[in-house]
């Protein structure tokens, strides 16, 4: 299992589905993914469950893996989210 704090550096109200986009990238992997933010713990591949989420640039969350393609699906997540945009 992978943990890691990001700061979201997205901003994501730009994005025009920055949600989607970001459970099409968690999708892409075998592993769990999850988000993780003020004592919530949401699947990463939930459209709904991430859209309850109110994630923000600046925000700190953390990023959990766990599977087979854990490293790349946190670095995948990671990197969608501390894209500057």
């Amino acid at each position: 299992m992978i943990r890691r704090p990001v700061i979201i550096q997205k901003d994501m109200a730009k994005e025009e589905h920055p949600i989607a986009l970001l459970v099409q990238e968690a999708s892409q992997y075998e592993s769990q993914v999850y988000i993780e933010v003020d004592n919530k713990k949401i699947n990463a591949k939930s459209i709904m469950g991430m859209m309850s989420l109110q994630l923000e640039k600046g925000l700190n969350i953390t990023v959990v893996s766990d599977g087979n393609d854990e490293e790349a699906a946190a670095s995948g997540v990671e990197n969608f989210l501390a894209a500057h945009a």
